[in-house]
C-alpha cells in the first residue's frame, strides 16, 4: 500500500492559501532521485557537456532534476481542491519498487530543444506506474488534462538551438521506490513536495 508523507500543515496551508493572480503554479506527480542517483546523473550531464563544448545550452541544476509521471496543469492558484484529488488518487496505487535503467542522451524538437537522459528499452513497470497513476486520477475526477502518450525522461539542460544527437551514455540505473506530488512557481526557486508515496505493493 502506498504510504503518504506531506509538508507540515502550516506550511502546506501557506501553499494552498492566496497567491497573487500573477503567479503560474505548477502541479505534477514525478520520480524525484535519491542523492546517488542525482550525483550519478549530473556525472552523466558533465561528462555531455565537456564532450560537446560547441553545445550552447542552459543547464539544469541537479536539485532539479525529476522525470515528469503525470502533469496536473498551470494554475493562477493552488486550489486545495485539486491537491485533494491528487493526493486521493496517488493514495490508491499500490506498486512494487522497480530500477530505471537510462542510457541515451538526446535532444527532443521545442523552442529551446531539451537534451535529455532516457532508456532505450521500454521500463514495463515505468509505464505500469504512469497507467496505474492515470486510472486513479481519472477515477478522481482528474483525467481531463492527463497525456495520452508517455516518454519518460530527464531533462539535462535546454540548448540554444542546438539539438543533441542521440549518442549511448554509460548507464544510470535509478532506484525507483517512489514518487511525489511536486508543486513550483514558474521562474521561482526549487520545487516543493505536497507528498510522496513508497513503492510497496499490498
Amino acid at each position: 500500500m502506498a504510504i503518504r508523507q506531506t509538508l507540515p500543515d502550516t506550511h502546506q496551508s501557506d501553499l494552498l492559501g492566496g497567491i497573487a493572480s500573477t503567479e503560474v503554479h505548477r502541479l505534477f506527480f514525478a520520480l524525484m532521485p535519491d542523492a546517488s542517483t542525482r550525483e550519478r546523473l549530473a556525472a552523466v550531464a558533465a561528462g555531455l557537456k565537456a564532450a560537446r563544448p560547441g553545445l550552447r545550452a542552459r543547464w539544469i541544476h541537479p536539485d532539479r532534476y525529476h522525470a515528469t509521471l503525470r502533469f496536473l496543469g498551470d494554475h493562477a492558484a493552488l486550489r486545495p481542491s485539486l491537491v485533494d484529488a491528487a493526493v486521493a488518487a496517488a493514495d490508491k496505487v499500490s506498486l512494487a519498487p522497480f530500477a530505471w535503467t537510462l542510457d541515451s542522451a538526446a535532444s527532443f524538437r521545442g523552442r529551446e530543444p531539451p537534451c535529455v537522459l532516457q532508456a532505450a528499452e521500454v521500463s514495463a513497470p515505468l509505464q505500469q506506474l504512469w497507467l496505474t497513476l492515470g486510472k486513479t486520477l481519472a477515477l478522481a475526477g482528474q483525467g481531463a488534462r492527463l497525456e495520452r502518450s508517455f516518454t519518460p525522461h530527464v531533462t539535462l539542460a535546454y540548448s540554444h538551438g542546438t539539438m543533441l544527437e542521440t549518442v549511448e551514455v554509460g548507464p544510470v540505473t535509478w532506484p525507483v521506490a517512489e514518487f511525489a506530488l511536486v508543486h513550483h512557481v514558474v521562474g521561482q526557486g526549487a520545487y516543493q513536495l505536497l507528498g510522496h508515496w513508497s513503492l510497496a505493493e499490498s
